[in-house]
């Protein structure tokens, strides 16, 4: 072969596989994921049966208790004060997940992100044509469409962490990367069709103290260096305050959330004279380590207690809130339709680009993963809760379908990827060889050789 003979590049595959670092990354992410979603799961689960439990009127009473300072349109209920407040700290998180993913993860490549991105808006879309289709003819049921389009990654990572301990990195990437840009979907959402009364006053306030709150982020490593104190003292308010007045101003709170999290800087570039500049992390780094125990461990468990508790009304009453057009298409949407839309435009995308599947994986580890995608629990729950009003029957009804199909779904996922755990134990051991020695495993550098194959 002449010299100036090009050598064809390897096809791109799906999972992406992605750096080694990204791959360190996305794992400490998920093992703090892992322990917030049997969190969550109990504190649903005690919720649950607190809300059917001859002490029921207690846990109502707590859940609506109100307390707060009305001037300023905070004067909420418990349950209130957890879904805009503190699920704002989680949101908050996905701001800052997102702005590192596009700046300096695996997604700033499109070649890498268009896959991905493209089967979340699929896993979002059809869930949600699936419920309208169920609820066509009735216009009451059908404003809550937007229900079965979350994906739980805390309650999903909690299922893959008991099942899935030696399926690939890829798969658990593109796992993430689908509930982080499923997250952006359903902020959108809320965003546009779940505001009421939109008051401008107080938006355009609300820019004083985002700006304010931005810049000094920004400056953060040049101004509070040496002052841990700083983002309690100075950026805590100035994020309350810009929390509080889009509150006021009738967009849900968690989208100040996501507004906060895109202000904190991902990269920190030092420059000295003399020298060339240096990158580091930067402030998203240090407020995730902060933040994402505090939202893991409390913030999402806090709000899955409130917002789960639900009357079933014994076995007469379930069968009641399962023949609902609502349940019914919440559970169609998340147990058949995230797999669908997953799959589907995964498959669509291998057949119009030049991505390939990996040839290490089959099509069932995509399924499997998708299925998982079914579990939709905390912005499904929220999300009800802004279609139905809380307290509602027909929001009743929503909270037993999604709690139906998030099970349904982690069952499902589990048979699935369980049987497909034990045929990855060699792929694992064949990943972690490192022959030259240099602390990156041999399948993380360029000239990979091929994986063993997964049967």
């Amino acid at each position: 072969m002449p010299h100036d003979t090009p050598i064809p590049s390897a096809p791109q595959t799906v999972p992406s596989r992605g750096s080694y670092r990204e791959k360190l990354r996305i794992g400490a992410i998920l093992r703090k994921e892992t322990v917030g979603g049997f969190l969550l799961v109990f504190a649903a689960a005690v919720a649950l049966i607190w809300a059917n439990s001859p002490a029921a009127d207690s846990y109502f009473a707590l859940r609506d208790f109100r307390i707060g300072y009305e001037p300023w349109h905070l004067e909420l209920s418990l349950g209130a004060w957890a879904a805009d407040g503190l699920l704002a700290i989680f949101f908050f998180l996905v701001g800052l997940e997102l702005k590192k993913e596009f700046v300096a993860g695996d997604l700033r490549s499109p070649s890498r992100a268009i896959v991905p991105v493209a089967a979340a808006m699929g896993g979002v879309a059809v869930p949600a044509l699936f419920y309208a289709g169920v609820n066509l003819v009735s216009p009451e049921t059908l404003q809550g469409w937007a229900i079965p389009t979350a994906t739980d990654i805390a309650f999903a990572v909690a299922v893959l962490a008991i099942v899935g301990s030696h399926l690939p990195s890829a798969l658990r990437i593109f796992l993430l990367t689908l509930a982080v840009v499923d997250d952006l979907l359903a902020i959108s959402i809320i965003a546009v069709f779940y505001s009421d009364d939109v008051q401008v006053g107080p938006l355009l306030l609300a820019l004083i103290p985002l700006a304010l709150y931005t810049f000094l982020a920004q400056k953060y490593r040049r101004f509070f260096a040496d002052r841990a104190w700083a983002a309690w003292l100075i950026l805590l308010p100035l994020g309350f305050a810009t929390w509080a007045l889009v509150h006021a101003g009738g967009i849900h709170a968690t989208v100040a959330g996501v507004l906060l999290g895109f202000a904190v800087p991902v990269i920190h570039r030092r420059t000295r004279p003399g020298v060339a500049a240096e990158e580091g992390p930067g402030l998203s780094e240090t407020f995730e380590h902060r933040f994402r125990p505090l939202s893991a461990g409390f913030a999402v468990p806090v709000f899955a207690f409130f917002s789960a508790g639900v009357t079933v009304g014994g076995w007469d009453g379930l069968v009641g809130a399962l023949t609902d057009p609502v349940a019914i298409g919440i559970i169609v949407g998340l147990v058949l339709g995230k797999p669908v839309g997953i799959v589907g435009t995964t498959w669509l995308m291998t057949r119009l680009t030049p991505v390939k599947l990996d040839p290490a994986l089959r099509w069932i580890d995509l399924i499997g993963v998708a299925v998982l995608a079914g579990i939709g629990f905390t912005v499904s729950l929220l999300i009800a809760d802004l279609s139905f009003g809380a307290g509602s029957l027909t929001n009743d009804h929503a909270k037993v379908g999604i709690l139906v199909a998030s099970i349904t779904a982690a069952l499902l996922a589990s048979v699935i990827l369980r049987a497909r755990n034990r045929l990855y134990r060699r792929i694992e051991q064949a990943d972690a060889v490192d022959a030259d020695g240099d602390g990156i495993p041999d399948a993380y550098q360029q000239g990979e050789p091929d994986r063993t194959p997964a049967d």
